[in-house]
Order: structure tokens, then C-alpha cells, then sequence
């Protein structure tokens, strides 16, 4: 079918295609536009020509039975039962008795035909809609207006996207779906329409009503996401009524208020407003909602709102455009009708105009009585009544109030909130968030090591965003009311980030203040800013001059998941693809929008987006709370990602059972043996990769001591897969302290003091010299008589000793040079206490045997405690979000953030059993799956994967097959390592894995 016709003043000829008597449309594209100039809207020549009414779309086919159920009904009823289904009052659920029993009333005085609701809640609701169904002789039409979905008019519901949120999005499918769960929880509360979706171009950037309402300012682009909407929403049996006809995005008046004016001809609106309107009406779109305007070119009597025009509502409508579905008036309460006649007149004069429906009348029984008389004095036929009624009952019929049921009032909340609907929600933001301006590809931040701050405007909340900034990398919050204090503590910064932060409630303004514009251009001029807008786009355009800023990121409103998304976009893990639905200036106009390619860092959504199922993951909050309450550990962070995407991260229990301090996401645990695999295990792995060692090196090769040794043959592959004969451990500290376990003062000092510097706890020192014992003690241990698995802390050892010989630095600086900085690991070190409260720090233990006091901040291992907190085997903290990155990092074969760490051929060589045959699970370094019953994981995950756990009840592993990190932390030490180890007893670690496998959905 042709679908245009398009008038093309360059080629000086008209495009069409006539079939006989029936003009069909053209397949001109007249969509296409560049995105380097502003579009001046209206000026394009495109018209659109509707198909044949035997050609239009229909969700809700006719029937023989229909037909004969609406005849047999319509012959039945009186005149007052007839007139009564022309009105659709106004319903609430938040008011008192007196209002529901003057809808009780209503009801079976006047016959009314429906409700619209408002205020109130969905349970609530659900109650009185069965209470009044009840009443009514022939059920009742229920409606709402829920342009966001229910959330717009009823608290306890969830809420979507605003159009103009979604007028950025390309992916219809998305605005389908969208639609689809709109309807789907409409349906459930027993509502037959959506007063959606809005058809307004919104032209006007003044506009005080519409604004945020539209879906843009150009037509196509309005069209388009408007009949996804309604397909989503009439493809799940809930009626759609398009508004507000004829257009109501080119005006600076609120109808609610006073009666907007149009001043444009017939053809400006034939080409801009009517547009879309034609189109929705061969795509099936079930009502309109006529506006109240005034439009000089479409009524010619002075002052005539366009909601009671014969002109506009019959002739424009219904005959030139061939509109036959329900006509709805907008409220009859509204000033843009009330001040033009009194009620009752209004009511008669809408009806007289065409509308089918009388929306929010004032006086049910005044009008009721004026259109009553209108009939016996022959100005209202029986034909032009039937047409209305008629149309009426063959949409109750369509929408199954022919077999009414009551509305099910239990388990409301759960259709109200469903976790898809969250997983669709960031994928809106995903491909909504438009980047208008990149000056120098300055996003997404690649250089984690720069000094970032962050510069609140507004006065909304903000926390999802910040929280979600800090785990890329260190965002430091300033906070200074003076503006030219400000401007100084700026200075240390390499980048600001302005977020601007406006309530996500619809009818608040979004305006900058004077002091907010002051703020950001002083803040630009001197400084590298990038400014993200949680604000609708137009309120951008007050700020006269972008020239000094370097990024701006439109994230439209300030929703937590918009925030979430908007972080990662600013850091590369989700790259923009949103386009501006309106203008804001000659620069950031309409369809503008940028894009970058993504860097592989985690980011964050929903687990249905990455083929995981959130009701089985919920399972793993059973299995922490019974870790919790069983005395098996104090408290818990579990984080779970897929596909690059973080889908679960909490935190359980207390630092320690008196439960005085929460545990958060942020709070950091000593890792334990975890230390292996993220700290010492990618330095190794880059000296590999550099070609220092190979599998075959010998250890008197790599460390001159061992040469002469019975180690001196041990290989570098031996070595990393505890295959080389090497006793466990040996309990260093022993020696150390007297027969009540308490430091011997040859050994330590209480307080630092010469030749005691190595600090163990706090202030408790160690002799410097007594590390170079630990190493010589190493190098004359006995080795192991048979060669077969063994597990060592001696391997990392001995690794950390090669390590700063070769390269020349302390374990730390090359583990935090090399990955931690330049990753956003942040949150990991040897030394917490140097960077972070202690407050943050989770306690591991009470030591009585040992240092005996707290063990907080000071790594619970007594051999890297006497190497001053850094070993190759233990020392670091960190939390799940920090670990997740490394363990990303692998999965990705070396690369994260954009970086290529070592080569992916080294991630294979590292991750390679080499000795399985011999009964030895290990990789290189990394702890593999068991080949038995008894080992590390579940038994549920693929011999490719890998990973680490950790004395102190610590997990971290991740599965290439799957693409699952899982990371598991916690203080099962505390208070008394020495207790029954009942967390791992109890495979609490193991159980939460196989909860994990078990909610993957696409195997």
C-alpha cells in the first residue's frame, strides 16, 4: 500500500497513486533527516492519505453475534437508560463515603454508561469498581487516565517513563512492550481504557500542559512510538483513545485553566497536527479524546471550544477523516469548556457536536434532562442517538462486559509490580539517555586514575547515581553552598561531574534557578565539566551557552534506574543511543544525539535482561538469612553478574553480632586466600605475558635462593598448580609469643620504635628482620614425600618474593599501578585503614592467641600480618563489587574498562588443568571444579570455570560458559577463628551457587 503522497518543491512534481475511486498511499520515505541542522517542523510537504476504512486495522473484529447482542440490548432500554450511557463520571478511590454513594446513586438514578477514576489505590479501587458494577443494570465502562501507567493516578503502582522519555527511545519494540505491561495491570484492576497514548506534537517549547506528555516535537517521530504504544496496549484487550484532537502541543494556555487559541490554517494543521491521527486511525486506534480549543480555520463562530464544534468533532472528524470509533470529549470540568456554557448546556451542545462519550460531566441529571427535552423537541433523533449508544455497547461487547465477571480482588500487588517490568524499565533508559555534546570524546571516561568530584544541582535525590559513580572509580561529593568557595575546592580535580537533579514527580517545574546558572558557568569556565540533566530536555534550554562545557548527557528524569543507567554511561558500560525528541537549541535540536562504543566494564540490570530468572535468585536471600541465623557468620555480601551486568548485589546480617552496624555494599572484608587469585595471581600473569617466565621455568631460576635446594627443580607450572611438594604452611607466629600466646618483647613493640617498624595490629610491631626469617624458613622447609595435590600458602610466597625482585617494587604498588587504579578498584588494598574508616571495615576476628585484640583492618592471617600486612597469599580487602571487577577482568580474557591486561591466550594458558589426570583439580593459581564429590563449588558448574575461596569465609568464581561471576564475602572468623567452621559445614557458599545456576533461564 502507498502510504504517501509527497510534494517535493525540487523536483517540481507530485508523487501518488490512485486505484479508481480510492486514493492509496506512497511509499516516499519523508522521515529520513539529517541530524546536522536543526528541523524547522511543519515546513516538510508530506501529507498523509488514509487507506480505505475497509483497509484499516482492527484489534476487535466485528461479529454476528455482537451485532445482534447490541440490538437486542439497545431495544430494550428506556430513553433515560439510553441518555445515562452517554455519560462517564468521575470516580475516586481516596474520597469519602458521601462521594461513593453519590456514584451509588448516579448509578441507579441515572443509568450512567461509565466511570473515569482518579485518586486513589488499585485495591481500593478494584473494591468500589465491583461495588458499582453491581449496581448498574448493564455494566459499566471503566476508564483511567494513566498516561505513565496507573502510577500517574494511584499510588502502589509502578511507574513508567514519561512520553517524552520514550520519544527518545529508536527501538519501538520497547514502546510496544511498554504498552503491553500498561495494559496488562489496566486490565487488571478491571479498567477497559487507557486515555492514551497523547497524539500532540509538542511545537511549543512554552507549552503548560502538554510538554513531558508528548513524545516530541516532530511528527513522525510522535506517530510512530504512539502506535507502538497502542499496539501494545489494544493487542492485550484494553482500549486506547488517542488525544487530544485536534492538537494540543502548539499552545502556551492550559485548558484546564482558560480556552487555548490556534491560530493556524487548515493546512498547517492537515500536514503537523492531524498527522498523526490519521495514521493511529489505520492502525486501528479504538477513540479519540476531543480537545477544548479554539481554531478560528476549523469553527467559525468566535470563542467556540472544539469539543462542543460540529465543524471539528462531526465534519473534520468523523466525515473528512472517516473516524467511526468512540468519541470521548476531554473533562467537561475543565475551564477551557465550563466558562463557555453552563453544565447541562455544555453536556447537550458536545453531544449535538458529534461526541459519543461525555467525559467528567458536572450534572448528570441536569444534562440527562436537557438532552432528554432535546429529543422530545426532535433536535436529538433517534438516529443520531442510536449511533452513539450503539457504538457504545459494541465496545462493551468487544471488551466483554456481555459476560461480565467481577473483578478478582486478591493478589492486586503482584500484578502491579512484576520484576520484568524493572528489566524493561532499564532498558528505556538504556535507549533513552541521549549524549547531545562529547568535545574531545571526553566520554565515556576512559583514565580511572584522575581526580573525579561531583557537583549536585537541584533539589532532588541523587543517591542511585552517586553510589553507581563510585563503583566505577573515587568520586569525591562537594558540597559548598558559596559559589566561590566552591570554585577553589575544584581546583584539585581533573573532572566535575554536574549532576542536575529534579523531582521525578510530573508537574514539577525542572526550572534552573539564577543561582544554579551562576554555578554552572563558573564552574565550566574553570573547570572540565560534564553536565547530566535528570530533568525534562526544555528546562536545559535556560542555560544561555554550552561553549565551555564538554559533555551533556539528557537523562530526562530522576528515576533510580535512570540514574543507575545514566553512571554507566558516563563510565562505558552502556553506550548512548538515545536521539532528543524536542529542541533545546540551534545546537542540541531535534533527533540529536551522539554515540560511543561501550568499554566492557560491569554494568548494571536487570537478571530477566541477561537471561536469569529473579524469582529463583530470591532464593539466595533465604539461604544468607539462614547463614545469618545460624551463628555461621556475623554478615554477608553476595553479588551475582551475568553477560558484563551486575543482577544481584546485597548485603546481610551485622560487622558482628551486636548487630550495631549494618552491612552495606561499600563495607570491606579481608578477602583471605581470595588475595591469591586478585592480587598476586595478574601480576604474575602480565610477567608471563611478558615473556619473564614460561611453565617450564625453574624456581632457581626465577629466585637465585633456591638454587642448590631441593626446590631449586620445582617448575613455574609445579609451583601454580600446588603440585610441587610444598608443606601447607607453617605456623610462623608460634615462635613469636610466650606460653600465655602473648607477643614476646624481643619480637614485638607497643608502639613503632627503630628496627620495629612492621605493624601487625594496631599498635603492635614487629622486628623488621624477622620477614627475612619467614623467607628463610620457606627456603629450608621440608618438601612433601609424595608428589601429589597439596595446597600451599608457600606458592604466593615465594610468587610475591619473585615478583618485587624482578620488577623492582613492593607487591602493592604493582598490584595497584598495574590493575586497581587504572580498573576502578578503588575499594581494594593491603592497607585499608590507610584509605577508609574503620567503621567501613568489616572486623575478621577476636585474637586471643596471637595479637590479642580486635583484628580490624589488619589482615587476619598471621604470616602476611608478620610480612607487614602484604603477602602473596593473603592481605587484601575489598568487596564483592571490587572482586566482581577482577573476576570480569579474567572472564574477559585480560581486558576490562577498554585495557588489555595481558594477552587472552594467557587467561587460557593460566586457566588450563594441567595435572587432572593425576587427580589435581588446580589451574595455575586459580582453583578449578572438583573431579570428585568433595571440593570448592557446587558440582553444578562447567570445567571451564574458575576461582578462589578464602579462610575467612570468603568465594569468588566465574564461569565462561555461563558468563556468571559470582562473589561471595563474609567474616565467618569472627569472634574465634578457631570455632567449627559451620558455614562451610553447611556448604551455605556451595548452595548459593547452585541457586545461581539453577535461575539461569537460556541454557
Amino acid at each position: 500500500m502507498v502510504k504517501y503522497i509527497k510534494y517535493s518543491a525540487f523536483l517540481g512534481v507530485v508523487l501518488f497513486a490512485v486505484n479508481c475511486s480510492t486514493v492509496h498511499k506512497t511509499t516516499t520515505n519523508s522521515s529520513s533527516k539529517s541530524i546536522q541542522k536543526p528541523k524547522v517542523l511543519g515546513d516538510d510537504d508530506d501529507v498523509y492519505l488514509p487507506v480505505a476504512k475497509s483497509d484499516r486495522k482492527t484489534f476487535f473484529k466485528d461479529t454476528d453475534k455482537e451485532e445482534h447482542w447490541v440490538d437486542s440490548v439497545y431495544n430494550q432500554m428506556s430513553l433515560k437508560e439510553k441518555i445515562g450511557q452517554l455519560f462517564m463520571v468521575a470516580a475516586y478511590s481516596n474520597k469519602d463515603s458521601a462521594h461513593i454513594a453519590s456514584i451509588d446513586k448516579l448509578i441507579k438514578e441515572e443509568q450512567i454508561g461509565g466511570l473515569i477514576f482518579f485518586q486513589g489505590g488499585p485495591n481500593r479501587q478494584v473494591r468500589l469498581t465491583n461495588r458499582f458494577q453491581s449496581l448498574s443494570k448493564l455494566p459499566l465502562f471503566i476508564g483511567i487516565d494513566a498516561e505513565w501507567g496507573l502510577n500517574m493516578r494511584l499510588d502502589s503502582t509502578y511507574k513508567y517513563p514519561w512520553n517524552s522519555t520514550l520519544g527518545a527511545v529508536k527501538d519501538l519494540k520497547l514502546i510496544e512492550e511498554v504498552g503491553k505491561q500498561m495494559a496488562l495491570e489496566t486490565k487488571r484492576i478491571g479498567c477497559h481504557f487507557n486515555f492514551v497514548p497523547v497524539l500532540d506534537i509538542n511545537t511549543n517549547p512554552k507549552n503548560p500542559i502538554i510538554g513531558h506528555r508528548s513524545f516530541g516535537e516532530e511528527k513522525h517521530n510522535v506517530t510512530d512510538h504512539a502506535i507502538a504504544l497502542m499496539k501494545g496496549v489494544q493487542s492485550n484487550g484494553v482500549f486506547c483513545t488517542g488525544k487530544h484532537f485536534p492538537g494540543h502541543g502548539d499552545t502556551s494556555t492550559d485548558s484546564h485553566y482558560a480556552l487555548p487559541q490556534l491560530l493556524f490554517d487548515k493546512e498547517r494543521l492537515e500536514k503537523v497536527e492531524l498527522y498523526p491521527y490519521k495514521r493511529m486511525f489505520d492502525e486501528g486506534l479504538v477513540s479519540v479524546m476531543v480537545a477544548h480549543l479554539n481554531i478560528p480555520s476549523l469553527e467559525h463562530r468566535e470563542g467556540w471550544p472544539t469539543s462542543v464544534s460540529h465543524s471539528v468533532v462531526t465534519n473534520l472528524l468523523q466525515e473528512e477523516l472517516g473516524f467511526d470509533g468512540l468519541i470521548f470529549t476531554d473533562a467537561l470540568n475543565m475551564k477551557g469548556a465550563s466558562k463557555f456554557m453552563a453544565p447541562g448546556e455544555l453536556d447537550l451542545e458536545a453531544f449535538l457536536a458529534g461526541n459519543d462519550i461525555l467525559l467528567f460531566p458536572e450534572n448528570v441529571p441536569l444534562a440527562s434532562e436537557k438532552i432528554s427535552t432535546a429529543y422530545a423537541n426532535g433536535l436529538i433523533t433517534e438516529d443520531r442517538l442510536a449511533h452513539s449508544v450503539k457504538k457504545i455497547l459494541h465496545y462493551k461487547y468487544k471488551v466483554g462486559l456481555h459476560q461480565y465477571r467481577p473483578v478478582d480482588e486478591k493478589n492486586i500487588s503482584d500484578a502491579m509490580f512484576t520484576t520484568f517490568k524493572d528489566a524493561l524499565h532499564y532498558q528505556v533508559y538504556e535507549n533513552a539517555i541521549t549524549l547531545v555534546k562529547n568535545n574531545d570524546e571526553i566520554l565515556p571516561i576512559k583514565d580511572l586514575r584522575q581526580k573525579i568530584a561531583y557537583v549536585k544541582i537541584g533539589d532532588d535525590v541523587n543517591s542511585s547515581f552517586v553510589s553507581t559513580l563510585k563503583k566505577y572509580t573515587e568520586i569525591t561529593e562537594v558540597n559548598e553552598s558559596n559559589l566561590d568557595s566552591l570554585d577553589v575546592c575544584l581546583k584539585n580535580y581533573d573532572l566535575v561531574i554536574l549532576g542536575y537533579h529534579k523531582s521525578d514527580r510530573a508537574w514539577k517545574k525542572h526550572d534552573l534557578s539564577d543561582n544554579e546558572l551562576a554555578l554552572i558557568a563558573k564552574i565550566a569556565k574553570n573547570h572540565k565539566v560534564i553536565l547530566d540533566g535528570f530533568v525534562k530536555p526544555y528546562a536545559l534550554s535556560a542555560i544561555p551557552s554550552f561553549e565551555d562545557i564538554e559533555a551533556v548527557l539528557v537523562s530526562y528524569q530522576n528515576s533510580d534506574i535512570a540514574q543507575i543507567v545514566s553512571a554507566e554511561i558516563l563510565f562505558g558500560a552502556v553506550e548512548p543511543k538515545g536521539k532528543l525528541p524536542v529542541t533545546i537549541n540551534e545546537e542540541f535540536h531535534e533527533g540529536h544525539g551522539f554515540n560511543f562504543e561501550k568499554l566492557n566494564r560491569l554494568g548494571f540490570t536487570a537478571p530477566e535482561n541477561v537471561g536469569m530468572s529473579p524469582k529463583t535468585l530470591s532464593r539466595i536471600d533465604q539461604i544468607a538469612q539462614k547463614a545469618i541465623d545460624g551463628g555461621m557468620t556475623p554478615g554477608i555480601q553476595v553479588l551475582v553478574a551475568r553477560r558484563g551486568k551486575v543482577i544481584y548485589q546485597k548485603s546481610f546480617g551485622y560487622q558482628t553480632y551486636e548487630k550495631q552496624s549494618k552491612i552495606q555494599n561499600t563495607d570491606l572484608y579481608d578477602v583471605a586466600s581470595v588475595t591469591k587469585m586478585i592480587g598476586t595471581l595478574p601480576v604474575v600473569m602480565q610477567d608471563f605475558d611478558q615473556g619473564n617466565v614460561n611453565l617450564d621455568s625453574k624456581l632457581g631460576e626465577m629466585l637465585p635462593v633456591f638454587k642448590g635446594t631441593d626446590k631449586q627443580d620445582i617448575t613455574f607450572k609445579e609451583l601454580l598448580s600446588h603440585y610441587a611438594r610444598l608443606q601447607a604452611w607453617i605456623p610462623f607466629y608460634k615462635k613469636t609469643v610466650d606460653a600465655s600466646n602473648c607477643p614476646k618483647p624481643e619480637y614485638y613493640s607497643w608502639g613503632q620504635k627503630s628496627g620495629f617498624t612492621t605493624q601487625v595490629a594496631e599498635n603492635l610491631y614487629l622486628r623488621d628482620d624477622y620477614k627475612d626469617s619467614i623467607f628463610s624458613q620457606i627456603v629450608n622447609s621440608k618438601l612433601l614425600d609424595k608428589k601429589e595435590y597439596k595446597y600451599s600458602d608457600f606458592t604466593f610466597i615465594i610468587l610475591k618474593e619473585y615478583l618485587e625482585k624482578k620488577l623492582g617494587k613492593p607487591l602493592d604498588e604493582l598490584v595497584n599501578q598495574r590493575f586497581y587504579q587504572s580498573m576502578g578498584m578503588n575499594n581494594t588494598s593491603f592497607h585499608p585503614l590507610k584509605f577508609r574508616e574503620a567503621s567501613t571495615v568489616v572486623p575478621t576476628e577476636i585474637d586471643s592467641y596471637f595479637r590479642n585484640v580486635w583484628i580490624r583492618g589488619y589482615v587476619h592471617d598471621m604470616a602476611a600480618a608478620m610480612m607487614g600486612g602484604v603477602g602473596g597469599h593473603a592481605g587484601i580487602f575489598s568487596n564483592s563489587m571490587d572482586v566482581a571487577k577482577m573476576m570480569q577482568l579474567f572472564l574477559q580474557k585480560g581486558n576490562y574498562g577498554g585495557i588489555q591486561y595481558f594477552k587472552p591466550e594467557t587467561f587460557t594458558t593460566f586457566n588450563t588443568c594441567y595435572y587432572c589426570g593425576e587427580g589435581n583439580r588446580r589451574g595455575l593459581g586459580f582453583d578449578k571444579p572438583q573431579l570428585g564429590k568433595e571440593g570448592p563449588t557446587c558440582g553444578c558448574v562447567s570445567m571451564s570455570s574458575f576461582g578462589h575461596t578464602g579462610f575467612t569465609g570468603t568465594m569468588a568464581w566465574a564461569d565462561p560458559e555461563t558468563e556468571i561471576v559470582y562473589v561471595f564475602l563474609s567474616n565467618r572468623t569472627f569472634p574465634d577463628s578457631n570455632l567449627p567452621n559451620k558455614l562451610s559445614k553447611e556448604n551455605i557458599r556451595e548452595d548459593i551457587q547452585k541457586v545461581i545456576q539453577e535461575a539461569i533461564l537460556d541454557r
